[in-house]
């Protein structure tokens, strides 16, 4: 990981300080200790510094391993997902729209007659659906979706790195969390049981920081 010059500076104040508080580090460097919670955030996150509560930050010798994948590969997906938007595929575009912000969520995952995924759509698809010619109050969102099997998902069990490696990896807003069943013709089909997202991956972090700092 690059670091930023001020969080060098950060890094040289507690090498030679430590431990020192998060308030004496931002007297030395002439700023506010708002400030500068974004950086000691990131420091502590990523090994190079700890924090302990009422006694400061120390720095960490030896090799820097990478603290947030340690502290992530404790959360499974079901421990973070949020509750998915879903709709039938006979759905128009519009009411998918409606749904969309009313809802307040990026995607809207797509379900058949027998409540198994078969499609997810973006605000992306819906922009560009918008854009067009298109009658959006008679045309079913299954025109404009993605669909099976070019939808990449994940599973409760499944841990919150590997979750974030394929949003980073295929460049998509969110995943639906799904659990799989075989019919009786032996096909394989999902049901959506939840979402994780880039938003939900943000809050995570924004916890898992707070803890790391609180009391310093």
């Amino acid at each position: 990981m690059e670091l930023t010059e001020r969080q060098e500076k950060i890094l040289e104040i507690v090498k030679k300080y430590g431990p020192i508080t998060g308030e004496n580090i931002a007297e030395l460097l002439n700023v506010t200790r708002a400030a500068l919670r974004p950086d000691l955030a990131v420091l502590t996150m990523s090994g190079y510094l700890e924090a302990k509560p009422r006694v400061g930050y120390t720095f960490r010798n030896g090799a820097v391993e990478s603290e947030i994948r340690k502290i992530l590969n404790r959360y499974r997906v079901r421990d973070v997902q949020s509750v998915p938007v879903v709709v039938k595929e006979t759905c128009s575009i519009y009411d998918a729209i409606v749904a969309l912000f009313t809802e307040d969520t990026g995607s809207i995952y797509v379900v058949g007659d027998d409540n198994y995924l078969v499609g997810v759509v973006s605000r992306k698809d819906f922009l560009k659906t918008t854009l067009g010619q298109v009658d959006i109050n008679k045309v079913p969102i299954s025109v404009i979706m993605t669909r099976m099997p070019n939808i990449i998902t994940t599973t409760m069990d499944e841990t919150v790195v590997e979750a974030v490696r394929k949003i980073v990896e295929h460049e998509v807003d969110s995943l639906p969390v799904v659990k799989c069943f075989i019919d009786k013709d032996n096909e394989e089909k999902l049901q959506v049981v939840g979402k994780i997202s880039k938003t939900t991956v943000a809050r995570l972090f924004l916890e898992l920081a707070t803890k790391r700092i609180e009391g310093v």
